[in-house]
């Protein structure tokens, strides 16, 4: 009765009177937000802007009489979190961080090594402290899930792009977890050590190993059952509760209630029920991740971000540019193609809601300063408001930086998704005992490097002093004594990593286009051309986490200095590849032709036909589609490396005829290229061969086009063309 009569009192406690008026707060934080967001809706913006807005009105810095307690915000917002990081629990799966692993992993790893690094180099040059630059790289370096699936939601993207940026954000939460549990530890003030960094990721590795052996033998069974009931109610409250049961435990541990949610709606996703339990706890998320992003604007102070406007500004056009080329060149790399690469680069040019989260924790770790939570929320406002137009723009601006590529480079980059493509098919997918060798002793080498690195980074002030007293010597002299041995010591495991990358990448090389003995090797311009190109990939996947990993050590600017000079030394090679794979192109392009010709395979009809027929069939009439024309094998195998060969004969009604290549877009909109074009001459004259056509070269109807790239792009290209409506003006 005496608990009965206290929870009374609690709950009719008038404001004023000491009681949290904890339903007129969630009244005033709702009815605003719901009102912005009905705005923003309006003037087709993110909603979540909206959500940031409403905090403002409702938060203490401005002077608008709504007023809601920022105790009940927070203490709602971390619910919000515990469900939106369930939520991105759910949608993440071991099976499916498989499938991504090979191209959308290695997209994340760069990127978001990339951005660690910038982000902790302009917080140093803004002379914040060491834990800031820290907090600022995480802040950058993880884009907003919530953010991307309602701007493609908005604009209809699908297909290949989205399938590629949803991959890179499964292995960016995974990420974004992993620097929650590390800057918890250097949040904490405890001294950063190697011994310290060895420390967190065991007792990491160790609760997350644990968490999912004890959760994956009982959960997944246990949801399956709880959906076998048939009753949402049910399937809703267990969900919840097993997502704040998986939170308080990891904060049992020491880690933040992100990362214990997160692993909760993994192992909950293995259950196969993830889709209907997503469904079913999706209200409760958005009401709940609603009042989180309320909070967020809460803390929002405009004169503070007026006083740090220029980190504001340099910070936000590091997140564009940044992720621009640090996901581009990994989704090239990756085999992706130029368009996808840029599409992908400017989808992902934004932070959200792990930033705050991770500014939330600096802040109340006492790990920042308070200006930090407000400028890493007006850089997620503005890239959150320029992501819509990032996306509607990225076809165009793709197709337009294929237009300024050097002819080489097109030819390169056309064909390099198609032998990255044959790398993934069946025949090549598992690794031989001498790729493993050389991963080992990569990763061996660079392990050595971070481990000699950090080691005489902690210990440098006692050896300095012991070599004092042994010598006499001033300590500036004997410092910079010790960090030149450091690096001498260091050369032949700088010198090794190199090496073993260019082995790594010549072992893919050789897979891709094997030589024969005692023949004219055919395949040695691609072959030169993926090695370097592998190779730059290789050193920004494991250089990049190196840098990245010894950088609190030591600053910013060494160390990233020396990877990028590692990358640059390869960009002239790359070039001269490119240079030789172009005329390798170009010679294949003739050979083909002269091969088709020799086989006295019949272009079209003859043009006199064709242009009889254009000119007496009403324009409604007039074909799309000509019967194929197939290519011999023989053929294909005359110049290895051209990617998937293809035939395509240009019909009278396409909308292609009469087109220049610039007009038609072909290589910028699809990612293939076309390598000569065989026009057949009316009377028995000899027919006209054009080579690697340049992009101001008509075509014609009858024209066959010698197609090439990955299959994907090929399928594209022969779409575009035959149903012509598609090419726009």
């Amino acid at each position: 009765m005496e608990r009965m009569n206290t929870m009374t009192a609690l709950a009719m406690a008038a404001p004023g009177q000491g009681g949290l008026n904890l339903l007129a707060d969630l009244a005033v934080i709702l009815c605003v937000a719901a009102l912005t967001t009905v705005v923003f809706q309006r003037i087709r913006q993110p909603v979540v802007l909206g959500y940031l807005l409403a905090g403002m009105i409702v938060g203490p810095h401005l002077p608008i009489p709504l007023f809601a307690s920022e105790d009940v915000a927070h203490t709602l917002s971390e619910l919000g979190v515990i469900l939106l990081m369930f939520s991105l629990g759910l949608e993440f799966s071991l099976r499916r961080l498989r499938s991504v692993a090979a191209t959308a992993g290695i997209v994340a790893v760069i990127q978001s090594s990339l951005m660690l690094l910038f982000g902790h180099l302009v917080s140093q040059l803004f002379g914040w402290t060491t834990q800031e630059r820290w907090f600022a790289g995480a802040i950058v370096a993880i884009s907003s899930t919530t953010i991307i699936v309602k701007a493609f939601a908005e604009q209809g993207i699908s297909g290949k792009v989205a399938e590629l940026v949803f991959g890179i954000l499964i292995v960016e939460d995974l990420i974004g977890i992993l620097l929650l549990a590390i800057l918890t530890t250097v949040g904490s003030g405890t001294e950063l050590s190697a011994r310290t960094l060895l420390m967190t990721a065991g007792r990491l590795a160790a609760f997350v190993a644990v968490l999912l052996v004890v959760g994956m033998l009982f959960l997944p069974r246990l949801m399956r059952a709880i959906v076998r009931l048939g009753r949402n109610e049910t399937i809703v409250v267990t969900a919840v509760g097993l997502s704040f049961g998986f939170a308080l435990l990891a904060r049992a541990f020491g880690y933040s209630v992100a990362l214990g949610a997160f692993l909760g709606g993994a192992i909950v996703a293995e259950s196969g029920e993830s889709k209907t339990i997503e469904k079913l706890i999706e209200p409760v998320r958005d009401v709940f991740a609603a009042v989180f992003f309320v909070s967020v604007g809460m803390l929002i102070e405009p004169a503070v971000i007026v006083q740090h406007a220029l980190p504001v500004i340099v910070l936000t056009v590091v997140v564009v540019l940044g992720k621009l080329v640090g996901v581009g060149l990994g989704s090239f790399i990756a085999g992706l193609g130029v368009r996808t690469s840029i599409q992908a680069g400017m989808s992902l040019a934004q932070i959200g809601e792990f930033s705050f989260i991770i500014a939330a924790l600096g802040l109340s770790l006492g790990a920042t300063r308070h200006f930090l939570y407000p400028v890493a929320v007006a850089v997620s406002a503005l890239t959150t408001l320029l992501t819509p137009w990032l996306i509607r723009v990225s076809d165009g601006f793709a197709a337009y930086v294929d237009r300024r590529l050097p002819p080489a480079l097109q030819t390169y980059a056309a064909l390099y998704g198609s032998w990255v493509e044959g790398l993934r098919s069946p025949g090549h997918a598992t690794l031989g005992s001498h790729i493993r060798r050389l991963v080992g002793q990569l990763y061996l080498d660079l392990g050595l490097i971070a481990g000699i690195t950090i080691c005489v980074a902690v210990a440098a002030h006692p050896i300095v002093t012991f070599m004092q007293y042994l010598t006499g010597q001033e300590p500036a002299l004997l410092r910079r004594l010790l960090i030149g041995a450091t690096a001498l010591l260091l050369v032949p495991f700088f010198l090794g990593a190199i090496r073993l990358s260019r082995a790594l990448a010549a072992t893919f090389a050789a897979e891709a286009f094997p030589s024969v003995a005692n023949q004219l090797d055919l395949a040695a311009a691609p072959r030169r051309a993926l090695v370097v190109t592998l190779q730059i990939g290789i050193l920004l996947a494991a250089g990049g986490p190196l840098v990245v990993l010894v950088q609190p050590f030591y600053p910013t600017i060494p160390g990233l200095g020396i990877l990028l000079v590692a990358v640059l030394a390869l960009v002239y090679p790359l070039w001269r590849s490119a240079t030789s794979l172009h005329g390798h192109a170009r010679a294949g392009a003739e050979m083909i032709v002269d091969a088709l010709a020799a086989l006295n395979q019949p272009a079209s009809e003859t043009a006199a036909e064709t242009a009889a027929e254009t000119a007496s069939a009403p324009a409604s009439s007039l074909p799309l589609r000509l019967p194929p024309l197939t290519l011999p094998a023989a053929v294909c195998t005359l110049v290895p490396g051209l990617g998937r060969l293809c035939l395509l004969r240009l019909a009278p009604g396409s909308a292609a005829v009469g087109r220049s290549l610039r007009e038609i877009g072909l290589r910028g909109k699809t990612g293939a290229t076309v390598l000569a074009v065989r026009r057949p001459a009316p009377d028995g004259k000899p027919e006209t061969r054009l080579i690697h056509p340049k992009a101001e070269d008509v075509l014609q109807a009858a024209d066959v086009l010698v197609l090439t790239g990955s299959d994907e792009s090929v399928a594209a290209a022969e779409q575009m063309l035959h149903m012509g409506a598609t090419i726009a003006p």
